[in-house]
């Protein structure tokens, strides 16, 4: 187990024992996707922004110069689920393109301004991506 799924697993965990707190964190969500490859199921925390009835999310990996792998994750498959605080829904997620997806960033470096060095340390545009809850 590397570092990243090491320090990804003490996240998860202390988001579910405490409905979805996390000491000396942002505001977080889990987001399980399905592998694109492995076709398993794959948690990661994220970072969200709340828009509306939807929840946005920003690709950045830190500034690397990859997209995260739950990127790659829900383009193959964009049937996902949220985890926000207590609540677990199914939403599908939505890749955001233009001047909405661009308007959407800069309202998140706004919130939290290191979305902006993000962006800065990679030549790649970081993905903005949209979380519609499914309809029941």
């Amino acid at each position: 187990m590397t570092d990243t799924n090491n320090w990804n697993s003490q996240v998860i965990e202390a988001f579910r024992a405490n409905e979805g707190k996390v000491d000396r964190m942002p505001p977080l969500i889990l987001l399980t996707t399905t592998g694109a490859k492995s076709g398993q199921p794959r948690t990661a925390p994220v970072m969200y922004l709340p828009d509306g009835d939807r929840l946005l999310i920003f690709a950045s990996k830190a500034g690397a110069p990859t997209n995260p792998d739950w990127y790659h994750n829900l383009l193959a498959h964009p049937e996902v689920t949220v985890e926000v605080g207590s609540e677990t829904y199914d939403a599908t997620a939505t890749e955001i393109h233009g001047e909405e997806r661009d308007r959407l960033f800069t309202r998140q470096v706004e919130v939290a301004p290191q979305f902006g060095e993000y962006q800065k340390n990679t030549p790649r545009k970081i993905p903005v991506i949209a979380l519609e809850r499914s309809k029941a």
